[in-house]
């Protein structure tokens, strides 16, 4: 006993070394009396309009019966980009890469903003161990245009990366992040007055465009001791001619409708799909869900992100887009499906099937419903559970 103890005790303590920096740091002093003005802080946590719900044993269950799918059989297939084409603007004034999972590079109307980048191998703070990506960043850092603002919408691993940070820090002009996220990057030698730390809409202007913070459904934490200390957003980035919008991850909720009118429509919305589950109901939309939010908040046009890059569920890594698109159908939305890396401009490119054909289950057989909603309409619920024809 006394020597499996002893073995644990090592096992935590190189737990704790290698991932030590990456953890980040909690606010404190000053910093941390601007999280307790914000009416979301209370008793030291952030809070949600509406609380997330958990079925862990429920979860744990399923867990047996996840997809064998889950994981690309061959490096799927991305564009690689040697950022050439960035020295041009868009024709049409607004122009987006997705690199994959939540990371994307927008221009919109002269400015150039980066969300939450993640170069890093893996979506952990451990180098050894967690999520590894897919495939390489389709665009390098090297090869990245110069840019006007990083936004990131929290501070889990798949959002923000710690070597990334490192490695835009000396770079980039402005961090837009939410409250108590600063800390961290303070901590990995962001300069403070580069951080700009947001509350739920709060509007900072970047270059051309402004930015505004906007709520989620959601929570933070880099480690056990630190949940929720941070705040979660989504961000809509308004331009003289465009508008943007990012949802960050997000349960559905009613303050999509607040966001659409206050700000919407949008030219596009950027929406997470992926790493859903019936089980954890209020912590992602699920494709369902996020095609009834983009309508929540006027968007033109959807691109399906969240997914295509890291295993962070039990559904095929297919799933989200294919339910996304069968969805679309109910309300003839138009969706972008960029290979990982291809820059396009909203309205304008047309798409083609890049993904293979794998086994995925339909809503019908898996459905994502956010708990503690009382206004959808029987279409909407139709939809989530399934229960519409969606057509060919």
């Amino acid at each position: 006993m006394l020597y499996v103890l002893i073995s644990l005790a090592i096992i935590t303590l190189v737990l704790i070394a290698n991932g030590w920096v990456r953890f980040g740091k909690k606010a404190e002093g000053t910093d941390r009396q601007a999280l307790r003005a914000s009416s979301r802080f209370k008793k030291g946590k952030f809070r949600n309009q509406l609380p997330l719900k958990n079925y862990t044993l429920r979860s744990i269950r399923d867990g047996f019966f996840a997809s064998a799918h889950r994981k690309p059989n061959e490096t799927p297939p991305f564009v690689s980009n040697d950022g050439k084409v960035y020295l041009s603007p868009p024709a049409s004034g607004l122009r987006v890469t997705w690199l994959g999972h939540s990371t994307m590079l927008l221009e919109i109307d002269g400015a150039t903003v980066l969300l939450d980048p993640v170069w890093g191998e893996r979506a952990s703070p451990f180098s050894w161990m967690g999520p590894r990506r897919w495939y390489e960043s389709p665009l390098s850092l090297e090869d990245l245009p110069q840019v006007d603002a990083v936004l990131v919408s929290h501070d889990h691993y798949d959002h923000l990366n710690h070597e990334t940070i490192v490695a835009l820090k000396d770079r980039v002009p402005v961090f837009v992040v939410p409250l108590g996220v600063g800390s961290h990057l303070r901590y990995w030698g962001v300069p403070r007055d580069k951080i700009v730390e947001v509350d739920w809409w709060q509007e900072v202007q970047v270059a051309d465009v402004n930015v505004v913070a906007t709520p989620a459904r959601h929570a933070s934490g880099r480690h056990l001791m630190d949940l929720d200390s941070t705040l979660w957003a989504g961000f809509a980035v308004l331009g003289s001619r465009h508008r943007v919008y990012y949802s960050g991850d997000t349960g559905l909720f009613p303050g999509f409708k607040e966001i659409g009118e206050r700000l919407g429509p949008f030219d596009l919305a950027m929406i997470e799909t992926g790493a859903y589950n019936r089980n954890w109901p209020d912590w992602h939309l699920g494709p369902e869900q996020a095609v009834i939010a983009n309508d929540w908040v006027k968007g033109k046009q959807l691109l399906p992100i969240h997914w295509g890059l890291f295993d962070l569920s039990f559904h095929s890594w297919t799933e989200p887009v294919e339910r996304v698109l069968a969805a679309s159908a109910y309300y003839n939305l138009s969706v972008a499906t960029p290979r990982p890396g291809e820059v396009f401009e909203p309205g304008v490119t047309t798409f083609e099937k890049w993904w293979p054909d794998v086994p995925w289950q339909e809503a019908a057989e898996h459905h994502v419903s956010s708990s503690l909603l009382t206004d959808l309409t029987d279409g909407e619920l139709a939809l989530i559970r399934g229960e519409v024809s969606l057509g060919p």
